[in-house]
């Protein structure tokens, strides 16, 4: 008995603190339960993680109050805004006979609430829902087109508009709907749903030092047999109102799973080494894997290469102002960016840092399609492959 409960504590999976931070600050928004969940933790452990942070903060009832009341203006000046922008696009319709409102408030629904609609057109809500259940049955033909856009709109919006016509094919087979490429495309197009567009890459490596650099032991071959013989690593940066935050990963070329990763005000040897070491912890403290990156100064700094030696690891590096020497980790990137980044504006860090935790805990290690997973996620792969 004794023996069997050594070796469970031993391989009992380890959190650092910034990941136990971020879990706690998406718990925040959908509930422990579904974070629990969706981070393949247990319910337990976030609360234990809850009651801990709490401990530690002391939050005055008068902040409590004051959020409170700031909550509840920003809701009003929502409602305030919403009916003003009603007003501009459907005055012309405000002495209309009520059927002409209903269809104003029919095309505008997916913009304005119906409520705010009929508060503003004065005319009831129930009368609105009335007459478009008059209406018309749909031809059996429509119905089915029907039935199709609204399987697309809601697999498009369960994969936040990431996704393209052929993950799309997958993700609605998986669901029981079999449909070819070219219809999910059909009904992309008629929907005018289109993924999340890419945008230019800028580099961030600082390759100007005299530090020793590694010789290239990956040389471009980015398969792996299993996990934990092929890490690459990266560093980029992402723009917030309040300034830059660092992202270094780590990610595992057997799967593409990121199994580290660390953000940070400034772009420091420290920020690689934290990456590192939560790979480490997260995949039992591996040995001679080969952890490749480019020649930035972090990752030839003393701090980095002595962890490396530490942890019997074999250090490797791209060549000079080649890109393609590490285009895994330029491809999470890519993705990250072009996913859940672009078009979007964050006036805190904090917010960029929930951001890009719930896309790599959540989205892209747990449920997103690979390519090179043969289109299932990174999780999905290793649990399928790995005994």
């Amino acid at each position: 008995m004794t023996e069997k409960a050594g070796k469970k504590k031993a391989t009992r999976r380890q959190h650092p603190p910034e990941f136990r931070r971020e879990a706690l600050a998406l718990a925040e928004k959908i509930g422990i339960s579904k974070a629990a969940k969706e981070l393949g933790l247990h319910a337990s452990q976030l609360y234990g993680w809850r009651s801990q942070a709490r401990a530690k903060r002391d939050q005055s009832d008068l902040e409590q109050s004051l959020a409170a009341e700031n909550a509840r203006l920003k809701r009003q000046l929502a409602e305030q805004a919403e009916e003003l922008a009603i007003g501009k696009k459907g005055g012309h319709i405000l002495r209309q006979e009520p059927e002409v409102k209903y269809v104003f408030m029919d095309e505008h629904q997916c913009t304005f609430g119906i409520s705010a609609m009929s508060r503003v057109l004065k005319v009831s809500r129930s009368g609105f829902y009335a007459w478009r259940n008059r209406r018309n049955d749909p031809s059996h033909r429509q119905k089915r087109r029907n039935l199709l856009d609204e399987r697309v709109k809601k697999a498009f919006g369960d994969r936040k508009g990431r996704s393209g016509s052929p993950r799309l094919v997958r993700d609605l087979a998986d669901a029981g709907h079999q449909y070819d490429r070219k219809t999910i495309a059909e009904s992309m197009r008629r929907q005018g749903l289109r993924a999340k567009a890419a945008k230019k890459f800028k580099a961030t490596t600082n390759s100007r030092h005299n530090l020793p650099v590694a010789p290239n032991l990956l040389q471009q071959d980015f398969t792996a047999t299993g996990p934990n013989q092929k890490y690459v690593g990266d560093i980029t940066y992402l723009w917030t109102d309040e300034g830059w935050l660092y992202l270094a990963v780590v990610i595992d070329l057997y799967s593409r799973l990121v199994v580290g990763w660390a953000m940070s005000e400034r772009m420091t040897a420290q920020l690689v080494c934290d990456a590192l070491q939560m790979s480490l912890w997260r995949r039992r403290m591996p040995t001679g894997v080969i952890v490749h990156s480019d020649r930035g100064s972090q990752y030839c700094s003393s701090a980095y290469q002595r962890l490396i030696s530490e942890h019997g690891l074999l250090c490797s590096m791209s060549a000079k102002g080649n890109c393609y020497d590490n285009a895994c980790a330029e491809s999470f990137f890519h993705s990250l960016k072009v996913e859940a980044i672009h078009g979007e504006r964050f006036v805190t860090r904090e917010e960029m840092r929930q951001t890009v935790f719930q896309y790599i805990e959540v989205d892209y290690n747990r449920t997103r399609r690979h390519s090179a997973n043969g289109f299932i996620s990174p999780e999905a792969f290793e649990a399928k492959n790995v005994a």
